[in-house]
Formats: structure tokens, sequence, C-alpha cells
């Protein structure tokens, strides 16, 4: 389990283990139609504190690979879906909180270090793929699946944050956008 790639289940256990929990599960019902399609790119769009970190937390947990979460989802809504285990823990999961990214102290910009903490995350994940200067995410990214066969589900949560926390900063708002 790491940082950000294969973090596992445990955040959405929480979520369940909690007085109020709301089953959000049909939200995997669409994800799961539209892996492999040209639609494959999702935005949930709320406001602020109507759960969507929880249902980030949900869609990491459905599909890491890197646990096995068919208890956590067996009697939910999607349970009863068709197709429901052909997605189950079936990809490398990349979860990233922008919160996270900018608050860090490094001289970085949101986007490098995001591009430096995943990529380096990637290469202790895969020693003989990638090698040191295998610095840019997406090329790192795409020569993982063209020699594993490896596919990611990318969940970005906080993904305004840097507007709220740099709302005077339109250099880095640029380029994190970029």
């Amino acid at each position: 389990m790491g940082l950000y790639v294969d973090r596992g289940n445990e955040s959405f256990k929480i979520a369940l283990n909690s007085k109020i929990y709301v089953d959000k599960t049909g939200l995997l019902k669409y994800t799961n139609e539209v892996i492999g399609t040209e639609q494959n790119r999702i935005c949930v769009s709320r406001p602020r504190r109507f759960g969507k970190s929880m249902a980030a937390d949900m869609i990491s947990a459905y599909y890491d690979k890197s646990c096995d979460s068919k208890e956590l989802f067996d009697g939910y809504r999607i349970s009863k879906e068709a197709g429901y285990e052909r997605h189950l823990n079936q990809y490398r999961v990349i979860h990233l909180d922008i919160t996270m990214f900018t608050t860090q102290e490094k001289n970085l910009s949101v986007a490098e270090s995001i591009n430096e903490q995943i990529t380096g995350e990637l290469q202790n994940i895969y020693p003989d793929v990638l090698d040191e200067q295998d610095r840019n995410l997406p090329y790192a990214l795409a020569k993982i699946n063209d020699q594993t066969g490896d596919r990611f589900v990318v969940i970005i949560d906080e993904w305004d944050a840097i507007f709220r926390e740099s709302r005077y900063n339109t250099r880095a708002q640029k380029e994190y956008v970029d």
C-alpha cells in the first residue's frame, strides 16, 4: 500500500462503519459502463460536504487490485448489477488528494510535486520497468501499461484546492490546469 498508488480499502471501511452511510455504489455501475470507452473520464461535481471524498474512497476500494473488497460491497446496490465482479479489484489505482500537494513545503509547483511523487512511487512498484530518468507521469503510465498490461484508475479528490489555497497565484493555477 502506498501514499498515492494502491491505497487499499481502509478509508472506505471507515465510511461503512460510520453511523451515517448512504449507498452511492450506483456510481460504480456507471463507471464500469464507461471503462474502455472514450467516455472514461468522469467528473463528480457537488458542493462541499456532499460526500465526494467518501465516493472517491469507495471508487478506490472497488477498483484497487492490492486488496480484496468483495465483502465490503456485497449487499450494496452494485453487487446486484450484472458484471459486478468483472472490474472489482482489477486495476492499479492512483488516488490523489490535491490538498496534500498544496501544503508541501518543497519549492515545487503542485504539478511538479504530483509528477515527482507519483513517478517516484511507481518506480518503487515497477523497478524492472521504470528507471530513475522516467520522471514524466503520462510517459511512465504508458510505459508500465505497454510492458505489463496494467491499467490505471486515477482519482483526483479536492481537485480545486489550488484555487482555494493559491487563489492569487494564477501562474500556479494555469500550470496545474495545463
